[in-house]
C-alpha cells in the first residue's frame, strides 16, 4: 500500500508539472498564432480583424513591442491617429531601442503637419540605426518642404550612400534638381530611379513633363503612357498638349 501511495504521488506531481509546462507553451504558441493571423489580415486589408488579433496578442503578452507597433500601423490605416500614436509610444516604452517605432511615430507626426516632432523622431531612429534609409529620406522630405534645399540634398545623398539602388532617393534628388532649374541633372536622376525600379511611376511622369517642355514629343508620350499604366493620374493639360502628337 505504501509503495502504491508513493507511485500515485509521483504521478500526480509529474502530471502537475507537465500541465504547468503545457500551459506556458500554449500561451507562447497562442501569441505567435494570433500575431500571424493579425499580420495576414492586415496584408489582406482586413483591418478590423488585424486590430482584434493584435489586441489578443497584447492580452497574452502586454509587452509585445512588435504587436504594439503593428497595431499602431493598423490604427493609422483606419484613420485613428490618437490610437496610432499611443501604440507607437507603448512600443517605445517597452523597447527604447525600437528604431522602427520612432520612425513610424515620425511618419504619423509628419502626416499631421507636426514637422518638428517628426524630425525629432527620425533623429532618434537614426541614433539607434544610422543606416535607416527611410528615416534619412523622410528627413530630406521635411527639409525640402521647409525650403532647406542643401539639407534635403544631403539627406537624399545619404540614402544613396547606404543603398545605391534606392529609387526614391534618386527620384527625390531629381525633383530637387528640377525645382532649381537643373533639368539635365533632374533627367539623369529620374533615369537612375527607373534603373533601380522600372515600375516606379513618378519618374516616368516627370520625364514626360521634361520631354514635353523640350519638344521631344515621342518620348513625352511614351513616359506619360507608362506613368498612366502604373497608376499616376496625369494633369489633363499635359495630356491635352500631347494629343496632337499621337
Amino acid at each position: 500500500m505504501k509503495s502504491f501511495f508513493i507511485l500515485i504521488m509521483v504521478l500526480l506531481l509529474t502530471s502537475c508539472g507537465t500541465s504547468a509546462k503545457t500551459k506556458k507553451e500554449d500561451k507562447a504558441l497562442g501569441v505567435e498564432e494570433h500575431f500571424q493571423l493579425a499580420f495576414k489580415a492586415a496584408e489582406r486589408g482586413n483591418l478590423e480583424e488585424a486590430v482584434d488579433q493584435y489586441q489578443r496578442v497584447l492580452k497574452l503578452d502586454p509587452k509585445h513591442s512588435r504587436a504594439h507597433l503593428n497595431l499602431g500601423l493598423a490604427y493609422g490605416r483606419q484613420g485613428n491617429w490618437d490610437k496610432e500614436i499611443s501604440q507607437y509610444k507603448k512600443a517605445i516604452g517597452f523597447d527604447p531601442n525600437f528604431s522602427e517605432a520612432y520612425f513610424h511615430l515620425g511618419v504619423a507626426y509628419g502626416e499631421k503637419g507636426k514637422l518638428s516632432e517628426a524630425v525629432a523622431q527620425y533623429q532618434k531612429a537614426l541614433q539607434i540605426n544610422p543606416n535607416y534609409v527611410e528615416a534619412h529620406n523622410n528627413l530630406g522630405n521635411i527639409h525640402f518642404r521647409n525650403g532647406k534645399a542643401d539639407d534635403a540634398l544631403a539627406a537624399y545623398r545619404k540614402t544613396l550612400e547606404i543603398k545605391p539602388d534606392y529609387g526614391r532617393g534618386h527620384f527625390n534628388i531629381g525633383s530637387l534638381h528640377r525645382q532649381q532649374g537643373r533639368i539635365e541633372e533632374a533627367e539623369a536622376s529620374f533615369k537612375k530611379a527607373l534603373e533601380a525600379d522600372p515600375k516606379y511611376a513618378l519618374p516616368h511622369y516627370h520625364l514626360a513633363v521634361i520631354y514635353l517642355e523640350r519638344g521631344e514629343f515621342k518620348l513625352a508620350i511614351e513616359h506619360a503612357d507608362l506613368a498612366g499604366k502604373l497608376g499616376v493620374v496625369a494633369d489633363p493639360k499635359l495630356l491635352e498638349r500631347l494629343k496632337p502628337y499621337r
